[in-house]
């Protein structure tokens, strides 16, 4: 009996695994050449951090202390001493997870502007190739941007295709918190690009700022290596693995920093990142959007105390793939299946992969009053208010 059941199931993974692939060939196909590297490991200028005795005191080690080490260290410190250290190490301070919200934003417009001043220089140096110098253009013109008056950087790391962190509100007096992490495609480039706004995750951050009450700040994370196009990398959980811990360590951090427990949302392959992430979140909500799987069978198999929330439209195109893991191809069961014991999120005017936080969408609507600490009791979220 057991052996028919296990051949029964391994014949409706091979089937589910072939419509996959028939799914992603008939609509963009394989990508090819897109295979990604993960960023992983501590910030750059950790070497020149660890080698700093100029306090007098052994630095954290970006690479193993904790973020609530970090914490108490940097509340030891009198105001002068953390300026030295971003003077001396924006790079460090501004994406060390546990450091003050206030001190990373010095440091990262610290380090934007050194990156900005580095490639207006590659920009005109004839050294190079015509291609390299309109790429150093580019990103001059990005760091601009980013440097902008009001725009509050938690995290930037230049580093391949580059990552970056975001606030909107004020996350030193904020009484609820969220997080966007986003999806495929995105990196510092395609962070906040003006097509497709409510795909990105600085359009999905600021319509839920605006959404929400005022006492809720958002933070849009791409602090993970994301997929890009429809390829092995989007189909395989390989970056959501070197994302995961990287998502935990930040949620750590906001909380060593006095910030509450945030809602995290999830869109697309990012739910897979906070699947696998989902025992050391330090969230207080999960919420799942447009998602091919969490690389769990059930909200039990996530192994987390939040409460977990899934939302998906009937427009949405990854309704089209089978929700299969089969050696490591696909990301298992649809969070939005009754069976998987998610609480469902209202998506019925949510239009396609990336319209779930379009104003006026009742989605929306639903993820403000979830990132607002709507009460626990609650089972469904869709009413009108």
């Amino acid at each position: 009996m057991r052996i028919r059941s296990w051949k029964a199931r391994s014949k409706r993974a091979l089937v589910a695994a072939a419509l996959t692939t028939t799914v992603v060939a008939g609509t963009a196909g394989w990508t090819v050449g897109t295979e990604q590297q993960p960023l992983t490991g501590p910030p750059p200028g950790t070497a020149s951090w660890r080698a700093d005795h100029s306090l007098g005191v052994r630095l954290p080690d970006p690479a193993t202390a904790s973020p609530t080490r970090v914490a108490s260290f940097f509340d030891a410190l009198s105001a002068a001493r953390r300026h030295e250290l971003v003077t001396r190490h924006p790079s460090v301070v501004g994406n060390l997870d546990g450091a003050p919200v206030a001190l990373r934003y010095e440091a990262n417009a610290r380090s934007l502007k050194a990156e900005r001043a580095r490639e207006r220089r590659r920009s005109t140096d004839a050294e190079l190739t015509a291609q390299d110098r309109e790429r150093a253009r580019a990103l001059s013109v990005r760091y601009d941007e980013l440097l902008a008056p009001g725009r509050q950087i938690l995290a930037f790391d230049p580093r391949g295709r580059g990552q970056v962190a975001e606030v909107y509100g004020d996350l030193d007096k904020a009484r609820h918190v969220a997080v966007v992490v986003p999806g495929s495609d995105i990196d510092l480039s395609t962070f906040d690009r003006a097509k497709d706004e409510y795909g990105t995750p600085a359009g999905m951050g600021r319509s839920l700022y605006a959404a929400a009450d005022g006492r809720t700040a958002v933070v849009a994370w791409v602090g993970y290596t994301t997929p890009v196009g429809l390829g092995p990398d989007a189909a395989t959980g390989r970056l959501a693995e070197a994302g995961a811990p990287r998502l935990a360590r930040f949620t750590q951090g906001l909380t060593a920093t006095g910030a509450p427990r945030p809602a995290v949302f999830c869109h697309s392959y990012g739910s897979v990142v906070c699947g696998l992430a989902a025992p050391r979140l330090a969230a207080a909500d999960l919420v799942v959007l447009g998602s091919p799987g969490m690389r769990a069978d059930s909200v039990a198999d996530l192994h987390t105390d939040a409460r977990v929330w899934a939302a998906k439209d009937d427009s949405d195109w990854i309704g089209k793939v089978p929700n299969v893991e089969l050696f490591g191809l696909g990301h298992g069961q649809d969070p939005t299946s009754p069976d998987f014991g998610a609480r469902r999120v209202p998506a019925e005017r949510a239009e396609g992969h990336t319209g779930y936080f379009t104003p006026g969408t009742d989605s929306l609507r639903a993820f403000a009053r979830i990132a607002g600490g709507a009460g626990p009791a609650a089972r469904t979220i869709g009413a009108r208010t």
